[in-house]
């Protein structure tokens, strides 16, 4: 996996604590009363929509049961993921990822991040998907990018394609609860995805590792999207940054259940009254860990910026408005090289 940086042992900021505080963790919320169709009672919904709202005020992160992804379709792509990341480095480096191709496989060896402990594989959500060539706000060229697909394990496109599907209905739910929650039409986000999206599944493999001193299975981040909607095994080892004492707690697995974290977009088109929450993955000495995340994200050409609905007088609009796009390849492209400046955050459009 590449060996430990040796910076690394010496920062602080990200040396992972060996005990972190341990807590019944992050809100777990029931779904279905918009699941269950059988369901008509409106205040079952509009108490749905205040414990999303206080979750994502509160925490940033919260979990999801009965969400209506079926277990088996999960299951089945589970086991695709073992089955893939099992194969020699040699035949899964046959559908690396690089500077010219946008998914596939990739280990740490291949980035300039050898501070997680981990090895990836990414498919687009859409195909074609259609992103900018460069980050440079004067070049206007669109890439159509498609997926690689291995040749192992057998079907693996189909049961990744029909995994998708199930997850973007969810995904779809939860974005207009968060919309009611923020007091605005419940299909106020869906004009951001609908005609395009730049979404994609990770499958994440991370094997023991030997040194749970000096790594981690990835570091700490905000996610820079809208939505993440991810499936961890039972091995666990997620932890997020409390909001109230900035601790780090660990996520505990619950079965068959999603966690979900709001990222840098709806923070963005909140204006900050819900906020994207570090969080980041500790390592195992004995097993592996498998997690699967979906990454839901708007189309390329999407102005991010703080809703018309949510800004006034009182309460002005914090950030000036980015392309989501060029933000998108500018944040992949620091993963082969180092530019001048940091990674782009959101910050970097905040209006002081």
């Amino acid at each position: 996996m590449g060996e430990v940086d040796p910076a690394f042992i010496q920062d602080p900021e990200h040396r992972p604590k060996l005990s972190p505080i341990e807590a019944t963790g992050i809100p777990v919320i029931d779904l279905s009363p918009i699941i269950n169709k059988t369901v008509k009672d409106p205040s079952a919904i509009e108490g749905l929509v205040k414990e999303i709202g206080t979750a994502c005020k509160d925490w940033g992160f919260f979990q999801v049961t009965n969400h209506g992804v079926p277990l088996t379709l999960r299951q089945r792509l589970e086991e695709a993921s073992r089955k893939f990341f099992s194969q020699s480095l040699e035949d899964k480096r046959k559908v690396n990822r690089d500077e010219t191709t946008l998914t596939g496989y990739y280990d740490t060896e291949h980035t300039k991040n050898v501070r997680d402990w981990k090895e990836v594989f990414d498919f687009f959500a859409k195909e074609p998907t259609l992103l900018p060539v460069s980050s440079d706000e004067h070049d206007h060229r669109i890439h159509h990018w498609n997926n690689q697909s291995p040749q192992y394990p057998q079907n693996f496109r189909v049961i990744i394609q029909e995994y998708i599907g199930e997850v973007e209905k969810l995904a779809y739910k939860l974005l207009e609860l968060i919309a009611l929650s923020l007091g605005l039409e419940a299909n106020r986000f869906e004009e951001f995805f609908i005609k395009q999206q730049t979404s994609f599944v990770r499958l994440n493999h991370y094997p023991p590792c030997p040194y749970p001193h000096l790594a981690l299975g990835v570091g700490r981040h905000k996610d820079g999207g809208a939505l993440t909607i991810l499936a961890q095994d039972e091995v666990g080892g997620l932890e997020v940054k409390r909001k109230i004492d900035q601790e780090w707690v660990g996520v505990k697995p619950t079965p068959d259940a999603y966690i979900i974290n709001v990222g840098d977009i709806i923070q963005v088109w909140s204006n900050d009254e819900y906020e994207s929450v570090e969080h980041r993955v500790m390592v195992n000495t004995e097993k592996e860990r498998f997690s699967i995340p979906l990454f839901f994200n708007p189309a390329h050409d999407a102005e991010i910026k703080p809703l018309e609905e949510l800004i006034n007088e009182h309460n002005p609009a914090k950030y000036r408005p980015y392309k989501w796009g060029k933000f998108l390849i500018h944040r992949r492209d620091t993963n082969f090289k180092k530019h001048n400046v940091e990674n782009l955050q959101i910050y970097h459009y905040k209006i002081i």
